[in-house]
This record gives structure tokens, C-alpha cells and sequence, in this order.
């Protein structure tokens, strides 16, 4: 099993921050979103596909965020994903964001995902998911 982390870059826009100039709060999450649907697909799975064939979606049932220093307008930051503990019809992530120019951790989270059916009923995770997810399993 091979520790598997990803990062990716995001800069700041103007209508990313609130009436100070700081990162809105909720924006966070917004960034985090995007890292792990990149993270999925470069662990080789597209979230339209797992949809289309198994029909089955993930749908967040927890966001534990701290958030410890703010990001303003222009600030690249780095979103780091790791998958901390997988089972049954479970993911979690371990999220961090860093301001890119000084690597100061601005944010992190613990985000829990449930695998859901398309009618909103609890899914067990398809066994192909869950065979390449376990790939990039980093425990904590």
C-alpha cells in the first residue's frame, strides 16, 4: 500500500473574499471540494463515471475545519488531500491549505463522505472504488 497525498494549487479571486478582503469561510470548504474531486481523478476515477456506473454518488456528512490564519485576494494557496480511513460506506479526508509563499497552514479539516445511492439511501462503496481508493489509503 502506497501513502498517496495530492496537492493543488488555487490562487485567490476577488469574489473568493468577503467585505475585509479576507477568504470567506465558507470558500474554504469550496476549495477543499475541488481538491479532492482531483484527487479522485488522479487516483484514476471521475466522479461522472461512478455515477454512470454504479450509481452511486458522495455526499459530505461532516466537516470538522479550523481555521487558523486568513488568506487574502491574489494568495496562491496549496490544498493537500489525503484519504485517512476508508470502509464500508465511508471516506475520510485529512484536508490542509498553506499560503503558498511562506507554507503558513492557513486551514484544516477532517471531511467525511458517505457513498450514497441515487435515491439518498446509504451505499456500501463498489468494490472496484474501494480496491483503488485503498491505494492511496494514508492512514493517521
Amino acid at each position: 500500500m502506497t501513502a498517496f497525498s495530492e496537492t493543488l494549487t488555487i490562487r485567490v479571486y476577488y469574489e473568493d473574499t468577503d467585505h475585509g478582503g479576507v477568504v470567506y469561510y465558507a470558500n474554504y470548504l469550496k476549495f477543499m471540494e475541488r481538491a479532492r474531486s482531483e484527487f479522485l481523478r488522479l487516483a484514476g476515477l471521475e466522479l461522472d463515471s461512478i455515477d454512470a456506473e454504479f450509481n452511486v454518488l458522495f455526499a459530505v456528512t461532516e466537516a470538522n475545519i479550523r481555521y487558523h490564519k486568513p488568506a487574502v485576494f491574489n494568495d496562491l494557496l496549496t490544498v493537500e488531500s489525503s484519504i485517512t480511513r476508508l470502509r464500508g460506506a465511508r471516506i475520510s479526508f485529512r484536508q490542509r491549505i498553506y499560503r503558498q509563499r511562506d507554507h503558513i497552514l492557513l486551514t484544516d479539516a477532517d471531511i467525511h463522505l458517505a457513498c450514497i445511492s441515487r435515491c439518498g439511501k446509504v451505499s456500501r462503496i463498489p468494490a472496484p472504488i474501494e480496491d483503488r481508493l485503498k491505494n492511496h489509503l494514508n492512514p493517521s
